[in-house]
């Protein structure tokens, strides 16, 4: 997921992105952009996960103005949207919208649905929850453990949002946050969650379009990608590489190992930290300049500048 360390600027444009009626029952289409397009001017086609007319949406350069300029074509508060997907109306955390969209990229918004509380003893160190967020505030779960604590009750599930821990409201916080706060829980105590579903396709009873199904969007094969940046202007980009995409996935990996989170965004940013560092200790540096608020162990950066350098070498599968 985007970084979001920072706050972003609000884009100011006064260009409303109007919602398209009539492409409502077609499959979802493909972006109508060119390559050599100016970044800013880029349109990307966009739905309601649990069903609603087409819309697009452009000129957003990171995810808070993607996700204001999404509210804004389907007239809801943008903190109702707790993540997206990119071309499956699923609430797939395989698919899950970074920062690099394909330019055909179709993107469903998943928002708030049924809330639901849920007291728990804590009888396992390890609770099997891994977490991310969306960038602009909103943890949520990405996966469940099999044979883990939490994957024993049943009414937890991934793509929740975690709004509460003992009664403390957590909305705001980061992935990283929610995942210490939950380590930290007394092993042998109780403790309750608030929790936030996505909403479902019955639970909306507006049409979701004229064929009444809520369409598969065409994948992308392209290359390019926009990619939605920290700090500046959005920017069309080449794909990872093959070798940049295994350790990438690599490094997602150890986040989930070391500090419970999943962030591919973040795994991108450290990869692409680490493309020309000579050794560990510029590594490290490099990671503490644009990372520092994460406070990585030495440990999990060793094993990360370990993992680029097996991808480098050809040693991951």
């Amino acid at each position: 997921m985007p970084l979001g360390l920072r706050s972003k600027k609000k884009d100011k444009s006064k260009e409303s992105s109007k919602l398209v009626e009539s492409e409502a029952a077609a499959p979802a289409p493909a972006a109508a952009a060119a390559p050599a397009a100016s970044a800013s001017r880029l349109q990307f086609h966009t739905q309601l996960a649990h069903g609603s007319p087409t819309g697009r949406v452009e000129g957003f350069g990171s995810a808070r103005e993607l996700y204001a300029k999404i509210a804004e074509a389907f007239r809801i508060d943008p903190a109702e949207i707790m993540f997206c997907t990119l071309n499956t109306h699923k609430a797939d955390m395989d698919k899950l919208l970074g920062a690099q969209i394909g330019l055909e990229d179709f993107i469903f918004a998943h928002v708030k649905g049924q809330r639901k509380e849920v007291e728990i003893l804590k009888t396992d160190d390890v609770l099997g929850l891994t977490i991310t967020d969306n960038g602009t505030g909103c943890p949520f779960i990405k996966r469940i453990k099999e044979g883990s604590l939490m994957d024993q009750i049943k009414t937890i599930c991934v793509g929740d949002h975690i709004e509460t821990i003992n009664g403390k409201n957590v909305s705001d916080r980061r992935h990283y946050e929610v995942a210490k706060m939950l380590k930290d829980l007394e092993k042998g105590q109780m403790f309750k969650l608030e929790l936030i579903e996505p909403m479902k396709a019955f639970e909306k009873l507006e049409p979701r379009s004229k064929g009444g199904t809520l369409p598969e969007a065409k994948i992308s094969r392209g290359r390019e990608t926009l990619r939605l940046r920290t700090r500046g202007p959005a920017t069309v980009e080449e794909m990872p590489t093959e070798v940049e995409e295994k350790a990438i996935k690599k490094v997602d990996e150890l986040l989930e190992t070391y500090m419970g989170i999943r962030d591919i965004e973040l795994a991108a940013t450290m990869v692409e930290a680490g493309r020309d560092k000579k050794n560990p200790d510029e590594f490290a540096v490099a990671l503490d300049e644009t990372l520092g608020d994460f406070a990585f162990p030495d440990e999990f950066v060793f094993d990360v500048w370990g993992a680029i350098g097996d991808a480098k070498q050809g040693r991951l599968e």
